[in-house]
């Protein structure tokens, strides 16, 4: 899983399973934003994986709503 750590000028900062790695944010179709998980397209490209994303807010929020007792 490739998950947007955080955007640094031109380059995209990228959580993978293997540890931090940087690709440049050129190569990121869309508009995309930290959190978001991503996927590569076949021509080296990437974009949002839109349902991987919501599904992965979804579980956070309701982990911190657990947290929060609410």
């Amino acid at each position: 899983m490739w998950i947007i750590d955080r955007f640094e000028e031109t380059i995209a900062v990228i959580e993978t399973d293997d540890g931090m790695t940087e690709i440049p944010r050129s190569q990121i179709l869309g508009d995309a934003r930290e959190g978001d998980i991503l996927r590569q397209n076949p021509d080296g490209s990437y974009q949002t994986d839109t349902a991987a994303t919501q599904a992965r807010r979804e579980k956070l929020a309701a982990r911190t709503r657990r947290l929060m007792g609410k």
